[in-house]
């Protein structure tokens, strides 16, 4: 995760990087409406859902978000997309599904399905130990809290790290934002957070032992780093060849071109009177590793072409990214009795404290937040979801084969009045579901 948005001179070491820049810049010069298969929806689908476009320009007139672009689709293609607001704060351009946001943790999904893809051809397996691929994992170490001088004390792991631990969580790293643990680490060691895409961050400690618990962290970015191990591929060319460029992600990838710089929403914070606040926004093109766990960057169009597939069941089109057994396996418990639990921020600048389902038992898929009951906006038991940091969310309802997702680019996370705006745009899909 991010602790600090203006990074460029914490980055200049990774210049070697740079080329691949380059490739990705090419894409941007193609048509961005082509540029996706996933088209526009159909015009009397668009007539069931004029209450979303009111409900989209309210949450705009109101201040609850600066902009927003809400996209929806069932099993038979794209249903809904609407957008209200500008895109940049400074030229006045309306946002749209072409818009370019910073996926942030929406990435994981895309690590997730990269990685499943490898032990589709019996490259990797969920329950090897993460150590025979990346020794830097052979031997983690357990914060157990600090001395009298404020200095950690560590102790070794017990229990190896297995794939799986890392793709559901339970591996033992965790994140600073909902860590004061690792927070206080980092502040007494020097080490760097995650978001600054530098490689001193896997120096990080768990914070208990290997299946122990579910907590939310740096464990895909691990993932990233075995996929990159295996295939002997950075990620984001493993990504393009593998994924995006099957699905016509075309606006996709870690580092954008300097025309696709141009599309980038302005990232907006809110102020304790409410208001929103637009902030300077550094892109992170000199990393030192692709964050597995949040570096993409996409848009709207191009990451519900990616939720389409999966809605499918693997399969965009003609093209073929994972079997349907394991879209289904991802969508499965795969923590036990463990549960998700609320994630109580230990910096508020950066995050509110949260939890997608209060009051409610919910589990972890591979890599996705799984609800156990019906949602109270109209999603099926067993569906699929998360987010990104910035206000970014999406769903997966296996069962009423629908898929939405709402983009906003604004903190701190998890905004209350996003989320509920987040409610009701779901509410109101399903809802013109049953009038088309």
């Amino acid at each position: 995760m991010i602790t600090e948005l203006n990074r460029r001179r914490l980055l200049s070491g990774a210049s070697s990087l740079l080329a691949t820049a380059a490739t990705l810049s090419a894409f941007a010069s193609r048509d961005t409406q082509a540029a996706s298969r996933t088209s526009g929806p159909n015009p009397a689908h668009s007539r069931a859902y004029p209450s979303i476009d009111q409900t989209l320009q309210r949450a705009v007139d109101d201040g609850t978000v600066a902009a927003v672009v809400a996209m929806g689709a069932t099993d038979q293609g794209l249903v809904y997309q609407g957008a209200r607001g500008q895109a940049n704060a400074t030229i006045h351009e309306p946002i749209g599904p072409d818009t370019i946001f910073w996926l942030l943790s929406m990435t994981k999904s895309i690590t997730a399905t990269a990685c499943m893809q490898l032990v589709e051809q019996g490259r990797l397996s969920l329950d090897q130990a993460a150590g025979d691929i990346l020794p830097q994992l052979k031997s983690p170490q357990i914060l157990e809290g600090f001395d009298a001088s404020g200095q950690p004390k560590l102790r070794p792991a017990r229990r190896a790290i297995t794939v799986r631990h890392l793709l559901t969580h339970t591996s033992g790293y965790t994140y600073s934002i909902w860590s004061e643990g690792i927070s206080q680490y980092e502040k007494v060691t020097g080490m760097p957070d995650i978001g600054y895409s530098m490689n001193g961050a896997f120096e990080a400690p768990l914070e208990f032992e290997p299946g122990d618990r579910w907590a939310y962290g740096i464990s895909m970015d691990w993932v990233g780093k075995l996929i990159e191990a295996v295939t002997d591929q950075s990620l984001e060319v493993y990504f393009r060849e593998h994924i995006f460029e099957p699905l016509g992600m075309r606006n996709t990838g870690f580092l954008i071109g300097s025309a696709q710089k141009r599309r980038v929403a302005t990232l907006h914070r809110r102020q304790a009177d409410g208001s929103l606040t637009p902030e300077p926004f550094e892109l992170n093109q000199r990393p030192e590793f692709f964050m597995g766990g949040g570096g993409l960057f996409s848009t709207p169009r191009d990451f519900m072409a990616f939720l389409q597939m999966l809605l499918n069941g693997g399969r965009h089109g003609s093209e073929r990214i994972l079997k349907a057994d394991t879209v289904a396996a991802m969508f499965r418990n795969h923590i036990g009795n463990l549960q998700v639990g609320e994630m109580k921020t230990a910096q508020p600048s950066w995050s509110n404290s949260f939890d997608q389902f209060p009051g409610q038992p919910h589990k972890w898929g591979l890599s996705f937040d799984i609800n156990t009951q019906p949602g109270p906006h109209g999603r099926s038991a067993g569906s699929a979801s998360w987010a990104g940091l910035l206000n970014t969310y999406f769903w997966i309802d296996p069962v009423k084969r629908v898929a939405g997702s709402l983009f906003t680019q604004m903190l701190p996370f998890f905004d209350e009045r996003v989320v509920k705006l987040y409610g009701d745009f779901e509410q109101l899909l399903y809802g013109g579901l049953h009038r088309v």
